[in-house]
């Protein structure tokens, strides 16, 4: 999650600052800065904190003359030098930026345009800056108001009038975050800079233990708490560089990650599970070395046992030590992270009895001999940071003991304010004693969280608990890469049974492969659940993700019950 420590004779500063501001303004006396690249590793610009300190003031005094204090401008966050400028540019400025993510690639403009208008709403946005690319995008969107949609690129503000500066205080908010479960309903996290400023703190200085040697590469979405916090702020607030990859430029060549932590003997980076997956997928031979990275972090989906392994004894030829992964639990109402595993010590899992995971709350071990088609594995997501309070709990209010799944709940100073909602404002995110329900489950285990899936994808079924990354990540070997991504959902149609419903994207057009790939998905379903699963192949690209790129089991029901997807085939 942070960057490099090519400080020069900067000292070394791990978060020790008020604001975001007072961040920039001691990073630009040093060398460092952020990179941004292409896939083949040519850089696009090369940004200096000095040079970003500069170009964000200038456009600040131009956004002060136009927006009041205060004022929520929405940014598109396009992995560029403009966005970061504009971000800092509105610090400066007094305004709360909010960033949105990017239009699709490739269709959904209309329900992209409703999402955003959604997002307008809920965070009561002034302004939305937009690369001059995605203009038509938001003029479609809002209409042809200028004072709407207005341009991020500082040079198309030159010239215009300036004001004076108004920059964000120790006491005030700094950015408003759309999470990333965010569809028609959009939740807007309201971070102030003392909880940003807290969890950088807890990142650098315990989580990573950020050190003088330390370089850093991302190609997570700035608009997401992972790339956001992790990969922008905390080093900023740590006076380090960052190379970054565009997120799209990623998904089409994600050896091009691989080969920049090699080039720039990177020692941090971070992905999602699916990152990991998708690298050990795609390699074929390259020439890489990955010894320099010290701290492989897994977060922002469920921890995968497998996904890790395959990676580790896929690139062990290219010097990537299975010591360096840490497995980390976060999430953006909490800024950012939560816990991580120790340095050093890469990936530890504990094997459970699968079978009695489907009836009970309380864990078993799986036994040393017991099939390994009964067997799940949890990894470890370490112990909570210091200041911070982890609790466990069940329908009664004590923390549960060892091995007993129950709703995390966290506390501290990184906790969010609120949720904006429109003209209601702000809406508190903690309870009264400052308790923040995640809606993930998980349990303890030797002082460390271990986490099992979220409330509300838990299938209850004939009062058996039905995982659905269980099945997910059985198809993914059943599908001999016929399967590029799939999702379980559960289905209640009032006066039906309860459905259990699988939609997997499949490549194969032969409907004899299909057919015989659905029924050894049905069967291997049912082995991992007890339960009747229905299959129900798609077409490639079609289940829909949330903004971070994860898929959404909620959309993926919406659009199966409006019968939406294509290539529509009868369950197995």
């Amino acid at each position: 999650m942070i960057g490099s420590a090519e400080t020069g004779r900067l000292p070394l500063r791990l978060a020790d600052f008020n604001t975001l501001i007072e961040a920039l303004d001691y990073a630009a006396a040093g060398e460092n800065g952020l990179v941004f690249n292409k896939p083949g590793g040519e850089v696009t610009r090369n940004l200096p904190y000095r040079e970003l300190r500069e170009e964000a003031i200038a456009l600040a005094g131009q956004l002060a003359a136009v927006f009041e204090p205060k004022s929520h401008i929405g940014l598109v966050a396009e992995t560029s030098a403009d966005f970061v400028t504009a971000f800092m540019a509105c610090q400066y400025a007094g305004l709360i930026p909010a960033p949105i993510s990017l239009p699709p690639a490739i269709g959904g403009r209309a329900q992209y345009q409703t999402q955003v208008r959604s997002m307008w709403s809920a965070a009561s946005l002034d302004a939305i800056l937009s690369p001059a690319r995605f203009k038509s995008f938001y003029t479609e969107a809002f209409g042809e108001d200028e004072a709407v949609i207005l341009p991020m690129e500082a040079d198309s503000w030159k010239g215009r009038p300036v004001a004076g500066l108004r920059p964000l205080g120790a006491e005030d908010l700094c950015y408003i975050q759309f999470s990333s479960g965010s569809t028609s309903d959009p939740k807007g996290i309201v971070a102030t800079q003392s909880s940003v400023a807290a969890n950088c703190r807890l990142i650098t200085r315990h989580g990573l233990q950020v050190r003088e040697g330390d370089r850093a590469v991302s190609w997570l979405p700035l608009y997401h708490d992972m790339g956001l916090v992790g990969f922008f702020i905390a080093p900023l607030m740590s006076q380090l560089s960052v190379d970054y990859l565009a997120t799209s430029d990623f998904a089409r060549r994600p050896i091009s990650w691989l080969k920049l932590i090699s080039d720039n003997k990177a020692t941090l980076s971070y992905s999602p599970s699916f990152g990991y997956e998708l690298c050990a997928r795609r390699y074929r031979g390259e020439d890489i070395d990955l010894s320099s990275w010290r701290a492989a972090g897994i977060g922002g989906d469920m921890v995968r046992h497998g996904v890790l392994t395959d990676f580790a004894e896929c690139f062990a030829g290219a010097g990537f030590s299975t010591s360096a992964f840490v497995a980390s639990y976060g999430l953006a109402e909490a800024t950012l992270a939560v816990s991580f595993a120790p340095l050093g010590e890469g990936f530890k899992s504990d094997s459970v009895d699968a079978i009695a995971l489907r009836f009970e709350d309380q864990v078993r071990s799986a036994g040393k001999d017991a099939d390994p088609a009964k067997i799940r594995r949890f990894v470890y997501c370490g112990k909570p940071m210091p200041d911070h309070e982890v609790r466990i709990r069940a329908a009664a209010p004590d923390n549960l003991a060892d091995r007993v799944i129950g709703r995390i709940q966290v506390r501290g100073p990184s906790i969010a304010l609120g949720y904006y909602r429109g003209t209601s404002g702000i809406e508190p995110i903690a309870d009264h004693e400052g308790w923040l329900d995640t809606g993930d489950l998980g349990y303890w285990l030797n002082g460390e969280i271990i986490i099992t899936g979220r409330l509300k994808d838990l299938i209850i079924w004939n009062g058996r608990n039905i995982w659905p990354q269980d099945v997910e990540w059985v198809v993914q070997e059943v599908g001999r890469g016929l399967v590029s991504r799939c999702v379980v959902i559960d289905i209640d149609e009032g006066k039906k049974a309860d459905r259990i419903v699988l939609l997997a994207e499949c490549r194969n057009r032969d409907e004899e492969v299909r057919e015989t790939l659905r029924r050894d998905i049905a069967q291997a379903a049912r082995q991992a659940t007890g339960a009747p699963v229905e299959v129900v192949l798609v077409a490639p690209r079609s289940l829909p993700v949330t903004s971070s790129g994860k898929l959404s089991r909620s959309a993926a029901r919406i659009k199966l019950l409006e019968d939406a997807f294509e290539s529509m085939h009868q369950p197995a």
